[in-house]
């Protein structure tokens, strides 16, 4: 059977977050799809099978060590790979532990994923967190399956650098700690542009010459980044799903639905998010990198 690997939420290789898409020929068995998430190494492989009679894909999601009822990159590959290979058109509805999930491609070629917002509920900061992560929490919450974090700055999100054995003490999938964009807070006079290239001619999060930043979907409004070492993920590149809690709160703060989040680990990736009453959209891009035969 085929197995791809996709980037995840960029339009450059080796950028994003990896995913391993497996298109399965029949039914399998979850201790076969752990073996090969495992055996694969990335924070997510989709395994994907279909359509049904009713045109629906099943779509699964394992990281090396567990199955989880929710990711966003992965669906974003599945996707991508469905439409690259001309299996798929148009709408695709994928059936998942979390409900079925709609996706489509704009002209651009940019996929959007319909996913449910999980608006985040303040909490008193659990104890440990702020010596956990090495900086001073302003704000915590609860927002689906994970704690948000909200930090001081920009700067403090990137230059982070966790205990992530002390990480794994907090009973949540994953800590998302997340600060306002430093472009947030510049003005408008000097406010980067997108060079005359284009888009496509921009790294997924780079800076202007002015110290902005950029990405591909222009000046982030809000940055992140997410330890899940309880599901074997250390720290995931980029993570589509936690933007469905990211968007709400950003949203709700910022005034304004539609926003640009930049997700800020080594890899860096991007994303467009725009709040539609209890869902969010998730618009982001990808790139194949290799594909081959599954033989075992």
């Amino acid at each position: 059977m085929r197995i791809f690997t996709v980037d995840s939420f960029t339009d450059q290789p080796f950028k994003g977050n990896p995913a391993a898409v497996c298109l399965l020929e029949a039914s399998a068995a979850d201790s076969w799809m752990q073996s090969v998430a495992a055996e694969m190494r990335h924070s997510e492989t989709a395994f994907v099978l279909g359509p049904d009679a009713s045109g629906r894909y099943s779509l699964r999601w394992f990281t090396p060590s567990v199955e989880v009822a929710l990711c966003g990159h992965a669906t974003l590959a599945a996707a991508h790979v469905l439409y690259s290979t001309g299996r798929a058109e148009g709408k695709i509805e994928f059936a998942t532990k979390s409900g079925i999930l709609a996706v489509s491609q704009s002209e651009d070629g940019s996929i959007v994923m319909d996913f449910p917002a999980h608006s985040p509920s303040e909490i008193t900061p659990p104890s440990g967190l702020a010596e956990a992560l090495g900086v001073p929490v302003r704000w915590t919450g609860m927002g689906g399956f994970d704690l948000l974090a909200e930090v001081e700055s920009e700067q403090a999100v990137r230059d982070l650098t966790p205990d992530i054995d002390a990480l794994t003490a907090f009973d949540v999938r994953a800590v998302i700690v997340t600060a306002p964009a430093a472009s947030t807070h510049t003005p408008t006079a000097g406010t980067a542009s997108v060079p005359t290239g284009g888009p496509e001619h921009v790294s997924p999060v780079g800076l202007s010459s002015e110290g902005a930043e950029l990405t591909t979907f222009g000046e982030p409004d809000y940055v992140s980044r997410f330890f899940a070492p309880r599901v074997g993920v250390p720290e995931d590149p980029v993570t589509g799903s936690a933007h469905c809690v990211l968007a709400p709160y950003w949203s709700a703060k910022l005034g304004r639905d539609t926003l640009v989040g930049a997700q800020l680990s080594a890899r860096s990736g991007v994303m467009r998010t725009t709040i539609k009453g209890e869902r969010v959209e998730l618009v982001g891009q990808a790139v194949t990198i290799w594909s081959g035969e599954l033989h075992a």
